[in-house]
């Protein structure tokens, strides 16, 4: 997951290739509380790793259920069959709409049934978000249920200590226009407590439909079977009880799917875009985003557990659509919007406003940022792409909201090759952790659009430590080129090789494949660290060598040019901005006296227990310079428009920050 405080994705030209889908967040949590509320055992597969999975696991284990982490996506529950071993915890449950709403529910009802005192809080933004309608539905049927700061929102007081009469005579009225999860906090909740026949009744129109449906068949995989009548009343059967399915296998997000449907829409590819772990017969609405794809021009197939999606007309066809069965997904039309014939227009989306941010809002924001024309009203949202010249660069604000995030990606496909800011990215983490690894696995960018910074110095001058932090800072991939010719040394030695010119030709070729990557200040073969092999004197003696055979340094340069992978990369050597990248946008060239790099060298030398004369490394160093200024290949020299840094009296981090604001400069949304 890229953790940065932004992420900025080149201008992106194709797609091609297979992604698998990470669990469902809607049902993950959904079958997590019903295990727990269950009796026995259940294995769940492929549960989705997340934010709000995360906050969940956390609160079923504080509240005595058993949790044993199986490995990989799996995780076995050991119900607690509908009793409360612990009466009394404060939960904190993020901004997970789907964790806090049924816990609500199910606490609140358990609280009254058997006694117990909990409190439920979020982040801000989760006090924030309406729960008042779900509230007044736990108070009909006698819960104690207390704000704790302002009424109709979280956090919450749910119980007083003592068991509470409930009253289940009367059916239960909930809005259905608000939100769908109040409705089905109350379906996975009631069971517990059906000594009776249980009624819930909609107040006008049920949005979200297709959210209670996946609520309704993991009742029934879980033995209770709810009796629906129509859309406006649930009957809850007197005598429900929850039993395990003994195991159940996760479908994958279908709103997820929606990100890479739109890719496959979007993107000239000749393979297509293949999406592993949903497929057409999906319980999820939000599946029926295909529809709207196709709509929209995309030429979508699927099996049973996968989806196939190719680019059909171009641009794509501008709709006008009634969004209610797909709330989460049709976020992603948005984006596509601008891609279309004509204006778009989504509606019944007045959902939008009451989830992790107001969307509606948000959206209408940001699809301006990159030139869009935007109406926005209550319920519904308007775009109208930007003509071919009208593109704007964009720095996405993503209001801790992982759809924003993800949706926006795809404004890097724009005709004008502008590059998309994408701020804060680890906001995916609530449903995609590795969303964006995900996406750059499948699209291609012409390489002279991905950005290259070069740092270039002297010996013991700083820029490995340099460089590595700035790909840390900035999510791009590193290249340690100084120590390629060490580690190409010490993989022809462990593959038998001589590093004579006898096997120039074999380590050439060994070189051109090398399965090295740089990890900070360490050194990776094939997920090996190598660093304190390669960086000892001997190490340096085999590097000279192999740095002699004509053969080998032409394959390492090819092997520097494939480090130029999305989105970006910063390089670090001595010849990166002179002959490896000479078209990079940014090139450093760093300095320092002869006598602070031997300062430095023997600190860190002696913090190693080696010991070392300074005059000595001094003499090493000046001995240095001298070999690499006026050697004849590539002398150490600053390209003609490299920027000098002298960072003798520079701690690192003003290194940094002054070379993040060189960069910054040169982004063209640098005043975002």
């Amino acid at each position: 997951m890229y953790s940065t405080h932004f992420l900025d994705l080149p201008p992106l030209r194709a797609a091609g290739g297979s992604v698998t889908l990470p669990g469902s967040k809607s049902i993950s949590n959904r079958v997590l509380l019903l295990a727990a509320l269950s009796a026995g055992e259940t294995t769940l597969h492929d549960l989705l790793d997340s934010d709000d999975t995360r906050v969940m696991l956390a609160a079923l284990e504080t509240l005595g259920c058993g949790i044993e982490r199986l490995g990989g996506h799996s995780v076995k529950v050991r119900g607690l069959a509908g009793a409360l071993p612990v009466k009394s915890a404060d939960l904190f449950l993020g901004n997970a709409g789907t964790a806090m709403r049924p816990l609500t529910a199910a606490l609140a009802l358990l609280a009254a049934q058997q006694g117990g005192a909990f409190e439920l809080r979020g982040i801000a933004r989760m006090h924030e978000r309406p729960i008042g309608d779900l509230v007044d539905g736990l108070r009909q049927l006698g819960c104690p249920v207390d704000y704790l700061g302002n009424d109709g929102y979280p956090p919450l007081r749910l119980g007083h200590g003592e068991p509470a009469a409930l009253q289940l005579d009367a059916p239960i009225q909930v809005r259905g226009n608000v939100s769908s999860q109040f409705l089905t906090a109350l379906l996975l909740a009631l069971p517990l407590v059906a000594t009776q026949d249980i009624v819930i009744e909609v107040v006008g129109e049920l949005i979200s439909k297709p959210y209670i449906e996946i609520t309704l068949k993991l009742l029934e995989r879980f033995g209770v079977t709810v009796r629906r009548e129509g859309w406006q009343r649930f009957i809850i059967p007197a005598g429900s009880r929850y039993s395990s399915p003994g195991s159940l296998h996760v479908e994958g997000d279908a709103s997820s799917a929606s990100y890479f449907v739109a890719l496959g829409a979007i993107a000239p590819s000749e393979q297509g875009i293949t999406i592993q772990g949903v497929g057409l017969d999906s319980i999820q609405g939000d599946i029926r985003f295909v529809e709207a794809a196709q709509a929209m021009g995309a030429v979508v197939t699927g099996s049973a557990n996968s989806l196939q999606i190719q680019r059909g007309a171009w641009p794509l066809k501008a709709i006008d659509l009634d969004c209610n069965h797909i709330p989460d997904a049709a976020m992603t039309l948005a984006v596509m919007a601008l891609y279309a014939d004509g204006t778009t227009t989504l509606r019944n989306i007045e959902s939008w406003r009451v989830k992790e941010t107001d969307r509606i809002a948000a959206m209408a924001c940001e699809l301006r940022k990159l030139g869009a024309s935007v109406e926005e009203g209550q319920d519904y949202i308007r775009v109208t792409p930007p003509a071919a010249d009208g593109w704007q660069p964009a720095s996405i604000h993503t209001y801790d909201d992982h759809r924003v995030a993800m949706c926006f990606s795809l404004a890097a496909f724009n005709p004008a090759k502008l590059p998309v800011r994408i701020e804060d990215p680890k906001c995916v983490a609530k449903t995609f952790p590795d969303y964006f690894e995900a996406l750059f696995s499948v699209v291609q960018a012409d390489a002279t659009d991905i950005p290259v910074i070069c740092v270039d110095g002297p010996t013991a001058s700083g820029k490995g430590t340099l460089a590595s932090q700035l790909a840390e800072r900035l999510g791009y991939a590193l290249l340690d080129s100084g120590a390629l010719y060490r580690v190409t040394a010490f993989a022809a030695l462990q593959a038998g090789l001589t590093l004579e010119a006898g096997d120039e030709a074999a380590i050439a070729e060994l070189a051109r494949a090398l399965p090295v990557s740089f990890d900070g200040d360490r050194v990776l073969l094939s997920g090996q660290d190598v660093t304190d092999a390669i960086r000892s004197e001997t190490g340096g003696m085999n590097a000279s060598k192999v740095s002699a055979l004509p053969g080998v340094r032409a394959a390492l340069v090819e092997l520097q040019h494939s480090f130029r992978r999305l989105p970006g990369l910063v390089a670090d050597g001595r010849d990166m901005g002179t002959v490896i990248f000479p078209e990079a946008p940014l090139k450093v060239f760093l300095s320092a006296s002869a006598e602070q790099r031997a300062i430095r060298r023997h600190k860190q030398l002696i913090s190693k227990g080696v010991s070392a004369r300074l005059e000595d490394l001094l003499a090493d160093l000046v001995e240095r310079d001298l070999r690499d200024t006026t050697r004849k290949s590539a002398p150490l020299e600053p390209a003609q428009d490299a920027l000098t840094l002298d960072n003798s009296g520079l701690g690192i981090e003003e290194s940094v920050q002054l070379v993040l604001s060189w960069w910054q400069g040169r982004r063209p949304f640098a005043s975002a």
